[in-house]
């Protein structure tokens, strides 16, 4: 009995094992959420010479092309509005993508 039980934890263990690999070779470059939001606002700002908004964005912007996420834009003055951010290309780790605030 114990040696079936010793069996079970290790094909267990090297389940495990195989599906971090597995997990790790499939990784994709990510940008986390808050560095996001932030080069959003210092692009936002830029490109309209108004001084930096506050920008959050849900979730970490995946690195894959077409991937979308919706960010709001809070300014100084407290008004808010959406901001549209999608990948338009990957280069192994790095990001591109293009910005679209609402109307």
């Amino acid at each position: 009995m114990l040696k079936s039980l010793s069996s079970a934890v290790t094909w267990g263990l090297a389940a495990a094992a195989a599906g971090a690999l597995l997990t790790g070779c499939s990784s994709e470059a990510k940008l986390p959420k808050d560095e996001l939001g932030d080069t959003v606002a210092e692009k936002l700002a830029a490109q309209t010479g108004q001084p930096k908004p506050d920008v959050a964005c849900p979730e970490d912007l995946a690195g894959k092309v077409g991937t979308t996420t919706r960010c709001k834009l809070t300014a100084s003055d407290g008004t808010s509005l959406g901001v549209t951010v999608k990948v338009t290309s990957v280069d192994g780790d790095k990001i591109n993508y293009s910005i679209k605030a609402d109307q």
